[in-house]
């Protein structure tokens, strides 16, 4: 029998219904104008939908012209809930959310499942939100696709930019780092703070991230790493906060979307 990791964060993060989960985030990528070339990477948020959307959204809409030469998503965001060191796999066969099941590339999972820093650990994958939230805008932007998800804890940007040169593959594989910026600042203060961070993020400087500047930030780091290694390009998509889209703007939490292609030639 399949294992199925079933969603968590349904009705909470985002509508359990179907058809109102289906309306909101084309709502979202249907708000987004029309333009820019399609990205290997995206960096996208993870919070409630009503909060951090409309960002995500303007990263994955980068993405509809490509739909369908990307069969597989490498996916990454950090663990909020369970404490570990390195990054985690799970053994499921599908991650299921209100839009159906999507099946995981096995295949490529086990070419990395001996690398000193993966671990094996479902209660990681159980309740986790940062993978989960960017499943429904992949499915409705790519259709059907592979999935490599993996939960990020303690270990370094080094180790998970060698997590992704082992999964980077070609023009069929779209890699998704999930990641806010800095959490409960006042609005100016947040602004200011997730500026500098984009800026260290499309000049590709994984060095230049702190601990408070997003909750990501070892995904992000290696995704920089690789991202320079190869020559990619980064580019700051949209930059809001929840003071902008649904919350007050007296803690507010930052959310950056951003893309990297490969450089142009000149």
């Amino acid at each position: 029998m399949a294992m199925i990791r079933q969603p968590a964060v349904a009705d909470l993060f985002y509508p359990a219904d179907p058809g109102r989960l289906q309306r909101m985030v084309t709502g979202y990528l249907e708000s987004v104008a029309p333009g820019g070339e399609p990205p290997k990477a995206v960096i996208a948020p993870h919070a409630g939908y009503i909060y951090s959307g409309p960002i995500a959204a303007s990263a994955y809409a980068r993405l509809l012209s490509v739909r369908d030469l990307i069969n597989r998503v490498v996916l990454l965001g950090p663990s909020h809930r369970v404490p570990f060191d390195g990054l985690a796999i799970s053994e499921a066969d599908y991650f299921r959310t209100p839009l159906g099941d999507i099946p995981l590339d096995r295949k490529a999972l086990r070419t990395v499942e001996d690398l000193p820093q993966v671990v094996r650990l479902e209660a990681a994958h159980a309740n986790e939100h940062s993978l989960e939230v960017q499943l429904p805008f992949l499915q409705l932007v790519l259709g059907e696709f592979e999935l490599i998800p993996l939960v990020v804890g303690d270990t370094s940007g080094k180790e998970a930019a060698e997590i992704l040169a082992h999964l980077w593959g070609g023009a069929e594989t779209l890699v998704v780092i999930s990641s806010d910026l800095s959490h409960y600042h006042d609005y100016l203060t947040a602004q200011r703070m997730d500026q500098a961070t984009s800026e260290a993020i499309i000049t590709l400087h994984p060095e230049a991230l702190g601990f408070d500047d997003a909750c990501g930030r070892i995904p992000v780091q290696g995704l920089l790493l690789e991202a320079k290694r190869l020559g990619l390009q980064g580019e700051l998509v949209d930059l809001r906060n929840s003071g902008d889209t649904a919350g007050s703007k007296n803690q507010v939490v930052g959310y950056g979307a951003y893309a990297f292609c490969e450089a142009v030639a000149a």
